[in-house]
């Protein structure tokens, strides 16, 4: 890794200088912590004397589909109070009867469910957080479950409402009481964010409404819609957070306290679940592009411009955090920098 360190650094500044974002943090490590890292361009292009810096805090996206529900999935699932396997009509009232009925988490999970593959929630259902909640749990299936791997923001709206049933608390607070607070990752919340840290928070995509940046509210619609909080979108946390959450997956002893989640849920989410369907798929995380899903390097990309990845096999995790958003949602030069990124740590 000390070879590569240069070209990353290089690879990273290129990206500022090309436009494709105003800045980026970036870090590798292993179950010891951060073993190389650094920071590049600005927070914002209307700043240009403010730099990024690794305390810089980033609308993680997608981000939170792992850093909220799939560990807090995985907390029900070590509890065993949510089987992966049965049909949800099995043990959620609220959509027995309902196409959702028959489809199970491990399906939401590897995106086989054939739930419909857009969120469009205030176009389907309103702004009534109640009736999306409805709208979305008794929604037709797009296809038969188990039939093909499609992408889709729903199902992690739906798991963060199932695990909401299921613990009887808010998404929030289940991450932060399980997750969070255990691996003291102080500073990742759901948004948000309050002033005095939005000041601190790199700007995202421009508001149409207001003229300016998004900066400490979610850029996520459906987010905002339902008040900062949902499975989809939503977190927004720091460079040593994600380290800290990263260096537990790969050795649980490196938590202070011991999170909901266990090396068990680990083991069974980076495993290929979809056989011989593709692209392969583990638990919402999947094997990173360019690589041999034998040689379990994962990755989860938020749209914002952030990535995580992750490989047991290794003992190796990576960040890379970007405002790309600021710039385009056009994501091809910044996928060409992640795979490079990506072969540099992992090979």
């Amino acid at each position: 890794m000390a070879d590569s360190t240069e070209t990353i650094k290089q690879l990273v500044a290129d990206g500022v200088r090309a436009k494709v974002y105003p800045g980026a943090v970036w870090a590798t490590g292993n179950a010891a912590g951060i073993q190389s890292g650094g920071t590049a361009g600005v927070l914002d292009p209307a700043q240009p004397d403010v730099v990024m810096r690794p305390d810089t805090v980033f609308d993680v996206a997608s981000l939170t589909k792992i850093l909220a529900v799939w560990s807090a999935i995985g907390t029900l699932w070590e509890d065993g109070t949510l089987p992966l396997d049965e049909p949800l009509d099995g043990f959620w009232t609220e959509v027995s009867g309902h196409p959702l009925g028959q489809v199970t988490a491990r399906q939401m999970l590897t995106h086989t469910a054939g739930v419909p593959l857009r969120a469009q929630l205030k176009n389907l259902y309103g702004t009534d957080p109640a009736a999306i909640r409805a709208g979305v749990l008794h929604e037709a299936l797009h296809r038969p479950p188990g039939e093909a791997v499609e992408y889709t923001d729903r199902a992690a709206l739906i798991l963060g409402y199932l695990a909401e049933h299921i613990s009887g608390q808010s998404l929030d607070q289940l991450a932060h009481s399980r997750i969070w607070q255990p691996l003291g990752m102080t500073h990742t919340h759901f948004g948000p964010l309050p002033p005095e840290t939005a000041v601190r928070c790199a700007p995202t995509e421009l508001d149409e409404d207001t003229g300016r940046h998004l900066k400490g509210v979610a850029h996520d619609f459906s987010a905002r819609l339902l008040g900062g909080v949902c499975g989809i979108a939503g977190v927004f946390s720091v460079l040593d957070d994600l380290a800290r959450f990263l260096r537990y997956m790969l050795d649980p002893a490196t938590a202070p306290t011991q999170p909901g989640f266990g090396p068990n849920w680990v083991e069974e989410s980076l495993t290929v679940h979809t056989g011989t369907l593709e692209p392969a798929r583990g638990l919402f995380w999947h094997p990173a592009p360019g690589t041999n899903p034998a040689d379990r390097t994962y990755v989860h990309y938020g749209f914002t411009g952030t990535g995580m990845w992750i490989s047991p096999k290794q003992g190796t995790w990576a960040v890379l955090l970007t405002n790309k958003l600021y710039y385009t949602r056009d994501r091809q030069r910044l996928t060409e920098i992640r795979n490079s990124y990506r072969e540099m740590i992992f090979g």
